[in-house]
């Protein structure tokens, strides 16, 4: 919404900065949803794991604009006239849109996942390279200043909180910075100054908990003022649009009786969204440990998925929430005490490197029948330490280890990990009501670190 000298001029651009929403028919209901709520902008992180024919045919269907600022062609690709928006620069999408609002000209810049073939299977998107590439950004908003004199610039990011907070210190001319990716439910904006003046970072959480508000008092040539409100959504004291209603009605029908699938009971609170574990995470590595006979499970830490409270049914559909992913398969590995190391000081670098440009998001790789002890403000290499399996002997560094994982960047042939899951949970034998035991190191300042005696 815009605000003028006199009445309030309202007009609204919507954009999407809310992650994980929904997962079927590979993204195509998500499409018809986001028409039908009538997204004018978006940009990209899992929508690249469906690779680009998948992609391309949800875009096809798509009434707003898909923006990516940041997504090249390789080389390769380039010489061999694969598609792409602008063929000169290489460049694969559109990489802004100009909305003239209320009598003036606002930018929006699209800024997907920096890390897409890093962070997911670079099967899926090998003719397009990513990044953060600041620099070309910078170019982008000089030229959208200059050549298209926009009054305001906002950048549409979904590189993470950090990443975001280090990019405004960077480029210059962008107004406010809507992120996503690291699921940060930021109720202020933080101004970041740069070489330009400054840039208004925000962050609005996900999964629907949040709606974002920005209200811009525009001036010709620059922002005057601007209001950010962050609304917790309530989604029992809402009523629902009928419209919406009858769609995801239409669109689950397929699929309700599957969902409805009553596979246990839930007899302590399962969560997933401890930073470090979790115990909807722990019954996932315990399930994987026992389909394949291994003494150690890895799970991934995505930043998704529901609380189940204790005494309610978990059902097929809570189990996909979990688990959907577009490489789902389970596998065994022979590991070393070492490599077993070397993988959680690699997540475990991901998350806390000093320099945000090398953080990818995301929470710490879970573990199953193990524990171990994390120094988040240690150096790269040394942050990991006093590996043990559960039965308290020591993880050692040149001894083979049977370990168990999912969603592998490498191609895998295993089962779907939310078969094996709904297997385990449906046989009553659970492992362990007690997640794994991660010891932290060095935090005893931080105030996000909870502590219970």
């Amino acid at each position: 919404r815009l605000l003028d000298d006199g009445d309030q001029v309202a007009v609204r651009l919507t954009v999407v900065v809310n992650d994980h929403v929904a997962e079927a028919r590979r993204r195509a209901d998500m499409v018809e949803v986001a028409n039908l709520l009538g997204i004018e902008a978006m940009t990209g992180h899992w929508e690249f794991t469906y690779g680009e024919d998948v992609l391309r045919r949800n875009l096809k269907n798509f009434k707003g604009e898909f923006l990516a600022q940041n997504v090249f062609l390789t080389e390769e690709a380039a010489f061999n006239d694969a598609e792409a928006f602008d063929t000169a620069s290489g460049r694969v999408f559109k990489p802004a849109t100009i909305k003239e609002l209320g009598g003036f000209r606002v930018a929006v810049i699209g800024q997907a996942l920096p890390y897409v073939p890093i962070a997911h299977p670079k099967r899926f998107t090998p003719d397009w390279t990513f990044g953060i590439r600041d620099e070309e950004l910078q170019k982008l908003v000089n030229s959208l200043r200059a050549n298209d004199k926009v009054d305001a610039v906002v950048l549409l990011s979904h590189n993470g909180m950090d990443v975001d907070l280090k990019l405004a210190s960077k480029v210059s001319g962008i107004d406010v910075i809507l992120g996503g990716h690291t699921h940060d439910a930021v109720p202020r904006p933080v101004s970041v100054a740069n070489p330009g003046g400054k840039t208004l970072v925000t962050n609005a959480g996900s999964a629907g908990k949040f709606l974002a508000v920005l209200d811009l008092d525009l001036a010709k040539g620059h922002v005057r003022d601007v209001r950010y409100t962050l609304l917790p959504v309530f989604a029992n004291l809402i009523k629902p649009a009928p419209e919406m209603t009858a769609l995801i009605e239409r669109l689950r029908a397929p699929y309700a009786v599957a969902y409805a699938d009553k596979i246990a009971t839930a007899d302590h609170l399962l969560y997933r969204r401890g930073n470090f574990n979790g115990t909807m995470d722990q019954l996932i590595c315990d399930a994987l440990r026992q389909e394949l006979d291994t003494e150690i499970a890895l799970s991934p830490g995505f930043r998704w998925g529901t609380t189940v409270l204790s005494g309610q049914s978990i059902t097929m559909e809570d189990i996909l929430t979990e688990t959907a992913i577009t490489y789902p398969e389970i596998y065994p590995l022979t590991m070393t005490g070492s490599q077993i190391k070397d993988v959680m000081e690699d997540v475990c670098d991901n998350l806390f490197n000093d320099n945000p440009y090398y953080q990818q998001g995301g929470d710490m790789v879970r573990i199953g029948g193990m524990t171990y002890t994390c120094a988040p403000k240690g150096i790269v290499g040394r942050r990991i330490s006093d590996l043990k399996l559960e039965n308290g002997g020591a993880i050692e560094a040149y001894k083979s280890y049977r370990v168990a994982g999912w969603a592998s960047v490498n191609e895998q042939k295993g089962a779907p990990v939310w078969d094996v899951f709904a297997k385990y949970l449906r046989s009553g034998k659970v492992i362990s009501r007690k997640e794994a035991g991660v010891t932290l190191k060095d935090v005893a300042e931080n105030p996000g670190v909870a502590r219970q005696d």
